[in-house]
């Protein structure tokens, strides 16, 4: 099955950077859309970012847009979120997911068929 790996969440003040990172194994990445998801302690998992198998379409929640960047790197198997102008309120377990099947809601979790087991990102004001 799929596998996914994240890493690179850790503390930072507000107003910084962090990138996270989301490495796959045991399936074909490139035929993936790709989603990342938060959750924050008693708050129900939220969508944050999205990105098309092909790359050529990406999906940003309002809270994130323009702070937050999705990329992927089909060669390395990867999709990557990078995040600025980070704030108190985008602490959360960051997880990432993929969804094997075309099309979809990228948008809820349901439609996604793996996901990683999550990085920590702490945002200290």
């Amino acid at each position: 099955q799929v596998q996914l790996v994240e890493s690179g969440g850790g503390l930072v003040q507000a107003g910084g950077s962090l990138r996270l990172s989301c490495a796959a194994s045991g399936g074909t990445f490139s035929n993936y859309d790709m989603g990342w998801f938060r959750q924050a302690p008693g708050k129900e998992r939220e969508f944050v970012s999205a990105i098309r198998w092909s790359g050529s379409n990406t999906y940003y929640a309002d809270s994130v847009k323009g702070r937050f960047t999705i990329s992927r790197d089909n060669a390395k198997n990867t999709v990557y979120l990078q995040m600025n102008s980070l704030k108190p309120e985008d602490t959360a377990v960051y997880y990432c997911a993929a969804d094997v099947n075309y099309g979809g809601s990228v948008y809820v979790a349901a439609e996604y068929d793996f996901w990683g087991q999550g990085t920590q990102v702490t945002v200290s004001s």
